[in-house]
């Protein structure tokens, strides 16, 4: 099998990646009109707008052709991705890389290929938008002009949409902490209106040391407001971290999610995926910080060495505690497993690229993105294996639950 390209930036580049913190699932209607703009433009049949991850190329929006993903390795735009400012394919059946390829020998038998890369502000080239038609095309110099002005646009609304969830997240953050200040408000205020009520009703009848002691109660109850009012104060000063994503976002939306990007993926190689959640907590919201890059990339990589007929299990859970709760996402498989120095290489982050059971390419990064994403979230990554005994990735990220 062709030894796939792989950009000299490639870590770089799925981090990148990886700070958009995309649902691939959730924005065909966000691209929509750049995609049908970009066919137009063209003049071919399909448009595509491609993001490519360590394993999948995913197609969050296109014009002309219903598809979601496909395998990184069976994809035109990982040349794309490469270097260059295009990448263009005369005939995709006349090319060796190509005629082979499913969309070429099978419906739509597409001939034609153009692609612009999807450059963030960094030079990293986070994917492509293509467009493509059945019969051969030649594209003017202001037509790819116009292309790359499309591509630029949908870039800029990638990081709009990353800005409007950071937004999102400081607004779930105001509103838990506005019904935080409510609840710890209500107490001090109850047991200040109460004591008041009461030194009103004995009236001449209030001994005054109980009036004293009335008051030293009231005493502290105000300075419990006032501290709770400085505190509020000073928050702004002190570093911390968002607490939460929003009540949208728990063990059963996540489990959704992983089933409509991963399923597919299990089906094309006749393995069963199946996910399960924690039944007492999976309401409970939770952080969805990066949560779909690390699962996506635990369970991409155990279709990759599980052979067909085999099973890849991915279970969910929340252990929940008094302010720290931790995530628990272990990834199982019936796959080729790994041996010691395997999973050690894997752990130093510095694993090198094999191939998948199948003869799927490798392109070596998926596991070392996980393992620096799970450190950047303060977690922790252990793997049990044996060599020809399956795998088990077990994840587990603390989660501040209000």
């Amino acid at each position: 099998m062709p030894v796939p390209p792989i950009p000299d930036n490639e870590m770089e580049r799925l981090f990148s990646l990886s700070e958009f913190d995309l649902d691939y699932a959730e924005h065909k209607d966000s691209f929509k009109d750049l995609a049908k703009l970009a066919a137009k433009v063209a003049g071919t049949e399909i448009s595509l707008v491609n993001l490519i991850d360590s394993y999948t190329q995913w197609s969050i929006s296109g014009h002309g052709l219903e598809i979601e993903q496909m395998p990184r390795e069976d994809s035109v735009c990982q040349y794309t991705i490469i270097n260059g400012e295009y990448f263009e394919v005369e005939d995709l059946q006349r090319d060796e890389r190509f005629k082979n390829k499913f969309y070429v020998t099978d419906e739509p038998k597409l001939r034609y290929y153009y692609g612009i890369p999807l450059k963030t502000s960094d030079d990293h080239n986070i994917g492509a938008l293509c467009v493509l038609d059945k019969n051969v095309k030649e594209l003017s110099p202001e037509k790819v002009e116009l292309l790359r002005i499309i591509a630029d646009e949908i870039v800029n609304r990638l990081k709009d949409l990353k800005v409007i969830g950071k937004l999102k997240n400081k607004l779930s953050e105001a509103n838990e902490a506005q019904k935080k200040v409510a609840h710890d408000i209500r107490g001090p205020l109850s047991g200040i209106i109460g004591l008041a009520q009461l030194i009103s009703e004995q009236g001449e009848a209030n001994q005054i040391e109980e009036v004293l002691e009335f008051i030293n109660l009231i005493h502290k109850s105000g300075r419990s407001i006032l501290e709770l009012a400085d505190e509020i104060l000073s928050a702004d000063k002190r570093d911390h971290k968002p607490i939460s994503n929003g009540s949208d976002f728990n063990l059963l939306v996540f489990k959704d999610k992983i089933e409509r990007l991963f399923i597919p993926q299990a089906r094309n190689k006749n393995i069963l995926l199946t996910v399960k959640t924690s039944s007492e907590s999976e309401q409970i919201p939770i952080a969805r910080n990066k949560l779909l890059q690390i699962a996506g990339n635990l369970i991409s990589n155990a279709i990759k060495f599980t052979p067909a007929g085999g099973t890849v299990d991915v279970d969910l859970s929340l252990e929940v505690n008094d302010h720290i709760s931790i995530l628990q996402i272990l990834v199982k498989d019936t796959g080729v497993g790994i041996d010691e120095k395997g999973i050690e290489k894997i752990l130093k982050g510095n694993a090198a690229s094999t191939t998948g059971t199948t003869g799927e390419a490798g392109f070596g990064f998926g596991l070392a993105l996980v393992k620096h994403l799970i450190e950047t979230l303060k977690g922790s990554l252990n793997i049990y294996s044996k060599h020809g005994q399956g795998a088990v990735f077990e994840v587990r990220l603390p989660q501040k639950i209000q």
